[in-house]
């Protein structure tokens, strides 16, 4: 984390061209210690300072290996580290001292992805080691281990009217999936943030609520039809088989006829934004109903890493809504949300893993195993934060969104260890809600950063 604190400082100092208050290098005019009141200078005095003590982070990791029992794909990529921090420096230096470059600063980006990722993976290799047992590689359950689940028996539903009324609009409420809508707005919501910022248009209260109308509608129809063409599975799950279809509380046909009225009053609501908002909002529908659902989830072991797109997609559909167009900072906000996607829900896959085995989903830990399962967390977990970093790089964000990512992404770190030390359903569940709330802060921050500093 240390690393890539350094990685998104500096972006940001880059972003904000705070080098510019400190154009000589290493010391700033001489001086190595800067005044509180010029805040430039303090960030591009801190991004130095924070090099320093990350390298040498990384120096005592390298002895450490090479001293330990570590393998030796764990010390080549820390040493790979090492060696490709001094080029990171030196290219730091250069940035500073230099006229403006966009293609140094890519390049210095990428050096520092690059020793990020060594890092990363480093610690992938170290985890996956130390806790790893053959049976975690074991990617069979025997059909006698999995109890038999017979489903929920069809629910009763209240003959009177009020009680009856209340049921049956619960039914219809949980068809349209409202625990995803607050994530999913708040993509749609942060990537209008980022449009309106960039592109300098203010955003109207129009603009606005058609969208987020829009999408609210839209993620319901694509929960419903989910619904709909999942019944007869969700019925062999424990999680899943209480869902309104399943216990027959709303008919098939009536659950249709509702997906396609939230579908069209949806279209309708992203029409009045602009045709490509439309467009793009059918094409969310569909992935997920048809894509997704049918044939996704079913038949590839990838179903969760392609499936992001489904999320990855309000993005799009936010920045389109501002400019009638998908601006740099919109899709590399996508690429945020569709490379979290597997780090997220990859902890639901190894938590209810014998309940996916009845569905008959083919999810990582029953194809691969669950070594193999939690090395992919880490690897996306890595890819996220690293696209994040990206993210800052394209666009306007200032030290709040910098503070935000590292501050969150360090807990999310730290149940995603305790997951490969603890291997338990409470510890991925524990880093399923540290990803969801790592995702929530770091859009929250992108829409204060982007609309209020």
């Amino acid at each position: 984390m240390g690393v890539y604190l350094l990685l998104i400082v500096g972006a940001t100092t880059a972003i904000t061209d705070a080098s510019r208050a400190c154009p000589t290098w290493p010391a700033c005019d001489g001086q190595w210690l800067v005044g509180l009141s010029n805040t430039a200078l303090l960030v591009a005095w801190g991004h130095r300072v924070v090099a320093l003590l990350v390298g040498l982070a990384v120096a005592a990791t390298v002895v450490a290996a090479w001293l330990g029992d570590a393998n030796r794909r764990v010390r080549l990529a820390v040493t790979v580290a090492l060696a490709l921090y001094p080029v990171q420096v030196w290219l730091g230096a250069l940035a500073a001292t230099s006229p403006p470059s966009g293609a140094l600063s890519t390049v210095h980006l990428g050096v520092g992805v690059s020793i990020f990722a060594a890092t990363m993976g480093a610690l992938a290799w170290t985890l996956e080691d130390s806790t790893a047992t053959d049976d975690d590689y074991d990617a069979s359950l025997e059909p006698d281990s999995i109890e038999e689940e017979s489903g929920s028996p069809a629910r009763e539903v209240p003959t009177g009217g009020l009680a009856r009324a209340r049921v049956v609009a619960a039914a219809y409420f949980r068809l349209m999936k409202p625990r995803l809508m607050w994530l999913l707005c708040l993509v749609a919501g942060a990537a209008m943030a980022l449009a309106a910022a960039t592109g300098g248009t203010e955003l109207t209260v129009r603009t606005v609520g058609l969208t987020m109308v829009g999408g609210v509608l839209s993620i319901g129809a694509s929960g419903t039809f989910n619904h709909v063409l999942e019944r007869d599975v969700d019925r062999k799950m424990s999680r899943t088989s209480d869902r309104p279809l399943a216990v027959d509380v709303v008919p098939v046909r009536n659950a249709l006829g509702f997906g396609l009225a939230l579908a069209t009053a949806s279209l309708l609501a992203f029409a009045a934004v602009n045709l490509l908002v439309a467009l793009l909002g059918l094409v969310a529908i569909l992935f997920y109903s048809v894509v997704y659902t049918l044939v996704l989830k079913p038949n590839t072991v990838q179903n969760i890493v392609i499936g992001g797109a489904a999320g990855a997609l309000p993005a799009l559909i936010g920045s389109a809504a501002v400019h009638g167009r998908v601006g740099l900072p919109g899709v590399a906000l996508a690429a945020v949300i569709f490379l979290w996607t597997p780090a997220h829900f990859y902890n639901l896959a190894l938590a209810y893993k014998e309940d996916y085995a009845r569905g008959g989903f083919p999810m990582l830990p029953l194809v691969r195993g669950d070594a193999v399962t939690r090395r992919h967390i880490v690897w996306y977990f890595t890819a996220t934060l690293a696209s994040a970093g990206a993210l800052s790089a394209v666009s306007n964000l200032g030290p709040l969104y910098a503070l935000v990512s590292v501050a969150v992404g360090a807990v999310f770190l730290w149940t995603i260890v305790r997951l490969h030390r603890e291997q338990t359903a409470d510890a991925a569940f524990r880093a399923f809600h540290a990803s969801n709330a790592y995702l929530g802060a770091l859009l929250t921050a992108v829409v204060v950063d982007s609309m209020v500093l």
